[in-house]
């Protein structure tokens, strides 16, 4: 399971919510607030960009299954649902008909097609890439 931003920042909020025993601060303490913040950084990168990357993929996803000639699943034609839930039920489905298609390539031989799929790939997860901050100075 990926959690989402939503989940990731409700668990954030339940793990600050609670005071810690005596015997838990400290360098405890400090880790736990240390690991609460980046979530929230990268949460935060998720909510900024997160929506774009979906949109974007969902578009590079039907072109490609139309390239191949593959029916574009009709659930998933058009976005509709432009939260990231939506957007990712969307994603979901037109993914799995993309892994489908990918395999019909492959085996027909179809370079071109099987390289513009790649290039998906490696574009997708550059648009979805998360940085973690430098680590401080000792």
């Amino acid at each position: 399971m990926t959690p989402t931003a939503s989940e990731l920042l409700l668990g954030n909020f339940l793990s600050m919510m609670e005071p810690p025993p005596p015997e838990a601060l400290g360098d405890f303490m400090q880790g736990k607030v240390a690991v609460t913040g980046m979530i929230s950084l990268l949460c935060a990168q998720e909510a900024e960009r997160g929506a774009e990357a979906r949109l974007w993929e969902n578009g590079a996803i039907r072109d490609l299954l139309s390239q191949g000639g593959a029916a574009i699943p009709a659930e998933a034609d058009v976005d509709r649902d432009f939260s990231i839930a939506g957007l990712d039920r969307t994603n979901a489905t037109l993914r799995r008909a993309l892994i489908d298609l990918h395999i019909a390539v492959e085996n027909a031989g179809d370079t071109a097609l099987d390289h513009a799929i790649l290039r998906f790939y490696v574009k997708s997860a550059d648009m979805r890439r998360l940085d973690l901050p430098p680590l401080p100075a000792n």
